[in-house]
């Protein structure tokens, strides 16, 4: 009762608070009618001004969540000006101009800094509320999982699902470049850190569905991320009791050259002592990642990504006692641990891509990369366990503890898994404009070798004899009749694959803004084709082509209210990666095809003001068809696929996000979205698939006190049903459909600015202290108990088998602190 009334009194406290004004940034270059950068233009707004600089270059700060009107002047130059211009908290909005002689121009140029991606239908995420928002896994997808359509079940995980896809149909760019994960990753808490470092975000898009064909070959979402290119010196400094990151930003004198490098460091030792398995546990992630931009002229721009990141984890696990059952009939699982898993992921990546603008209207590019990694998952665990009741009796000395054993048994896993990967790519992309009319055009080729060892088995050993695989080819009949045949183990997988694919892809679109009648409309018609072959070792080769059609229209009604409608239908093919070929015993099946879906998808977007402040209602609803679908298993984040397109399933659901400043200043949103999604296996009938979350609820909530508007909030709030738990071990997945318990969990972070650019700044050194802050968060604040997977154990005297809960993380505390020079 006190822990509900400090909550009640805590909300209420903060939905007292109130506001104060907060900026925005508006950059870019001006050039003239030779796309020559303009120096000495006067750039205005009612509040602020600047001039370009002697290349053309200027940064304006503006006044967030109003409306704007910013003036572009130059002697001889007709006047260019952006009119009703809204942009969000932090938002960093980049306008390039060309300015004309003697011609005269519009005198108003309404501009919404997102608006041609609402058309396209892409969601826009402000790199200020990623880096800010509490989560045990800070970064963008953070952010993602608060968006409506997106799923997961994991806080340790920087992976997702979208619309009941699974984690590997999810397309990520960085700068125009595909950007991979480790392979043999089977557990969240190994993963340590995303691919994306949200310190050096520009722009963050993201399409749940129904997106053009420049974006690649995936069935379910796109994740388009752009890195800063430096304005000026800049650097940042993070430290919290998770780990630690530097962010260096640096400008030649002559502005022609710049760089972005971000170093981080990364421990989740904190989050998983807070696991019912006690343990010793030495995790290690570091990554550093730079990223160079060239002008070797007004035309041409070269640029470079470099990337390396390790992976090292190191876990001793040591005892566990899980709780679980009834009030009237609780069990507890206790388990004691042998041995240890020592596990290296090293992945490093370097790409560099020419971009040339052979004039005003045409641009094209030039892009090639490398992505090497070597994974090597080395494990001997011996786990010792007790299924008993559990003493509930209220006036027992022992209540809570575990009595009258109904299960003794011995699991021992091992493995001793190396993959070593190398992915080449090499792409063209272009595109002419020309008025209101854009075409879009790429060609691709994609060379993947994989050197894969499997090797991992797992036994199990009750009341003393080792229990047989239930396969028809093993008469266990233990103990009343001896099996005298080799010690087998229950599950185990042992291969040694090389395999070599070669893809051809390309792309065509063209797109268009126009008018019909009053009314403003857009579309977008596009093509993708792709060519590969399979080849390797042990197995015939394969190929298969495909070509997938794509389209998309919006339309502005004329209304008095602002109102937007968008429509999508496409056909998105997805060819086996690696790991769809490989079946559940590590063999490689050469016959697996591309996963076929066919998405359709409406969607309105409704802008409109209240308390005097802009907000945005975005609804879609959406209906997926699959066909050729190779049928996967989830355990933890490991997805093993049946490596055969023996299924067919659907996916639908409706999506809703009201985001807006529900606080002046501060940007929140609310998500809520429904979800249903099942599978037909070989013409068994329908079941729901390991995606399957049903109905969701998320809040991203930003606020301050009035008083003392340097005192932060941030939280982040996420409800979900329950997905399938998954089923034991060679197990009819038709006969075991029941669900996780659903999950609940709350994030909190509250921060104090010691100084930023509207506080005085202090020195240190030769460099000015340009912000400071200080916090803490505390996740899982209200401490629930959310389950990722079950362990199965065996009852020895009724045979049953029990659905033991495995745990994510506690309430954890946080402190934070960051620095920018």
């Amino acid at each position: 009762m006190c822990r509900k009334k400090s909550v009640f009194i805590f909300f209420l406290f903060v939905g007292t608070w109130f506001t104060h004004s907060q900026n925005a940034t508006i950059t870019g270059i001006v050039l003239d009618e030779n796309n020559v950068p303009l120096s000495d233009v006067n750039i205005s707004s009612a509040t602020s001004g600047t001039t370009t600089n002697p290349n053309g270059f200027y940064l304006l700060q503006v006044v967030a969540d109003v409306e704007n009107t910013i003036t572009f002047s130059h002697v001889g130059h007709e006047n260019i000006v952006l009119e009703d211009l809204i942009l969000n908290t932090n938002e960093t909005f980049e306008f390039n101009p060309v300015m004309k002689v003697d011609v005269i121009q519009i005198d108003g140029v309404e501009i919404s800094p997102t608006g041609r991606k609402e058309l396209e239908g892409i969601e826009t995420l402000s790199p200020e509320v990623v880096r800010n928002i509490p989560g045990a896994n800070e970064g963008v997808e953070n952010v993602l999982k608060l968006l409506p359509g997106v799923s997961f079940n994991n806080e340790l995980s920087t992976q997702y699902n979208v619309r009941g896809g699974s984690f590997e149909e999810n397309l990520v760019y960085v700068n125009e470049i595909e950007v991979y994960r480790p392979f043999l990753i089977r557990s969240a808490q190994q993963e340590g850190l995303s691919f994306i470092n949200s310190s050096m975000a520009k722009d963050i898009d993201f399409s749940a569905g129904g997106f053009q064909a420049k974006y690649g070959d995936k069935l379910s979402s796109v994740l388009d991320i752009t890195y800063k290119i430096p304005t000026s010196f800049s650097l940042q400094a993070d430290a919290s009791l998770l780990g630690a990151g530097i962010t260096l930003e640096t400008l030649s004198k002559d502005k022609t050259l710049s760089n972005i490098t971000g170093v981080r460091y990364r421990s989740n030792a904190l989050f998983i002592n807070s696991q019912q398995t006690q343990t010793n546990v030495r995790p290690i992630f570091l990554d550093a990642q730079t990223y160079f931009s060239y002008g070797i002229s007004n035309k041409l721009e070269l640029n470079f990504l470099g990337t390396l990141s390790l992976n090292d984890y190191q876990n001793r696990p040591l005892t566990r006692q899980t709780n679980f059952g009834t009030i009237n009939e609780p069990r507890a699982l206790v388990v004691f641990y042998e041995g240890q898993e020592d596990n290296r992921f090293t992945t490093a990546l370097g790409a560099l891509k020419a971009d040339f603008k052979l004039n005003e209207k045409v641009n094209l590019k030039l892009i090639t990369s490398v992505y090497h990694t070597i994974e090597e998952e080395f494990s001997d665990i011996i786990a010792s366990y007790e299924l008993a009741e559990v003493d509930n009796d209220l006036g027992s000395e022992d209540l809570g503890e575990p009595i009258n054993s109904r299960g003794l048994g011995r699991q021992i896993n091992r493995a001793r898994n190396q993959l070593d990967a190398l992915i080449f790519n090499i792409s063209h992309r272009g595109k002419f404009k020309k008025g209101e009319k854009l075409v879009q055009w790429g060609l691709k080729y994609t060379h993947e070798d994989i050197r894969d060892q499997l090797r991992e088995a797992e036994f199990i050993d009750s009341a003393g004899f080792f229990i047989r695989p239930p396969r028809p080819d093993f008469t266990n009949n233990q103990p009343e009749v001896p099996f005298t045949a080799d010690i087998v183990p229950f599950e185990s997988a042992q291969a040694v694959n090389f395999a070599q694919t070669d893809r051809i892809s390309s792309f065509l679109q063209y797109g268009q803004h126009g008018k019909w009648g009053r009314h403003d409309i857009y579309f977008n018609l596009g093509v993708r084709g792709q060519f590969w072959t399979l080849r390797g070792e042990g197995f015939e080769s394969n190929n298969q082509f495909f070509v997938s059609p794509r389209a998309q229209f919006a339309i502005k009604p004329d209304w008095q209210n602002d109102m937007l409608f968008r429509m999508a239908i496409g056909n998105y093919q997805q060819p086996p990666f690696y790991r769809e070929l490989r079946d559940r015993n590590g063999n490689i099946n050469p016959e697996v095809k591309a996963q076929k879906s066919w998405h359709f998808v409406l969607g309105n977007e409704y802008s409109f003001k209240l308390w005097g402040r802009p907000f945005n209602l975005h609804s879609e609803v959406y209906y997926k068809s699959l066909t050729d679908v190779n049928p996967f298993t989830l355990e933890d984040v490991r997805l093993r696929y049946a490596a055969a397109n023996n299924a067919e399933a659907y996916a639908y659901g409706i999506d809703f996000r009201l985001n807006g400043t529900f606080v002046p200043g501060a940007e929140s949103w609310i998500s809520v979205g429904y979800l249903k999604t099942e599978e037909n296996i070989e013409d068994r009938g329908y079941i729901s698939r390991p995606t399957d979350q049903r109905l969701k609820f998320a809040l991203l909530f930003q606020d301050y006190v009035p008083t003392v508007p340097d005192l932060k909030l941030y939280m982040n709030l996420v409800y979900q049903t329950g997905v399938p738990g998954g089923s034991p071990n060679y197990a009819d997945p038709y006969e075991f459909q029941s669900r996780l318990r659903d999950y609940k969990r709350v994030d909190l972070g509250i921060s104090y600015i010691f100084a930023d650019k509207n506080k005085g700044l202090s020195k240190i050194g030769e460099r000015k202290l340009k912000a400071l802050s200080a916090g803490f968060e505390i996740f899982n604040l209200f401490n629930n108990q959310n389950s990722i997977t079950n362990t199965w154990v065996r009852d020895i005297d009724s045979q049953r088998q029990f659905a033991v809960p495995n745990f994510l993380t506690a309430r954890i505390l946080n402190l934070t602190v960051s620095a920018r020079f």
